[in-house]
């Protein structure tokens, strides 16, 4: 009985540890793989920046207009999409968010 009880945790610990762990790992090296020039990542450190060149192992990352830094494939951690639509996908910035109060500037005068 307690060999059966030692087998139901190994799977447990199986399905749900490493299983998770490894679908994670594989979506990781399929973004490496896609890594293309123009894309915006996410470094582990928390970097984002513009692929610039893909190399073998590294990857150029334009952080600022002519700077570029290279890191290492494995720390790019995800790919951002476009920053054009990641604020207001229906292009749609100026409408009313809601909210009734006045979100233009008041001149006010003191009458002290």
């Amino acid at each position: 009985m307690q060999v059966v009880v030692l087998f139901v945790m190994l799977g447990a610990l199986y399905a749900f540890m490493i299983v998770p762990q490894q679908k994670k790992m594989k979506a990781h090296q399929a973004l490496l793989r896609s890594l293309e020039e123009g894309d915006v990542v996410v470094t582990s450190s928390g970097i984002v920046g513009a692929v610039a060149e893909v190399e073998e192992a590294f990857v150029w990352l334009e952080v600022a207009p002519e700077v570029e830094l290279k890191l290492m494939k494995s720390a790019v951690t995800e790919r951002l999409e476009d920053a054009d639509n990641s604020d207001d996908a229906d292009g749609d910035a100026d409408e009313d968010d809601g909210d009734d109060t006045d979100d233009e500037l008041v001149d006010v005068e003191d009458d002290s």
